[in-house]
């Protein structure tokens, strides 16, 4: 996986036989950065002007990870993951207050 740090988060078992596809959140913390003069402080890649925003625009826009690599040759497949991880932290905190 690169550079980053990856731990299984998901193993499934089915009928008492683990399946071998595990899934990985990869650790974003040396990945994404926020710095409030760049992007309007929204979370970026490596310092990069590339926004996490930005990432999961193509991703829910149909383009593969192939293909944004492909698109910006400065990005590492890790650092897709990362903005996926990121993402997955800020659902996780998210909750609804009731007044």
């Amino acid at each position: 996986m690169g550079n980053a740090i990856a731990t299984p988060i998901y193993a499934k078992i089915y009928q008492n036989y683990r399946i071998s596809i595990e899934v990985y959140a990869v650790d974003y913390q040396n990945i994404i950065t926020i710095e409030p003069g760049k992007r309007s402080g929204k979370p970026c890649i490596r310092g990069m002007r590339i926004t996490v925003y930005d990432i999961l625009e193509y991703l829910a826009g149909g383009m593969t990870e192939g293909e944004i690599l492909d698109d910006f040759s400065e990005l590492q497949l890790d650092d897709i993951k990362a903005c996926l991880s990121f993402a997955a932290d800020r659902e996780k905190k998210l909750f609804v207050s009731s007044l």
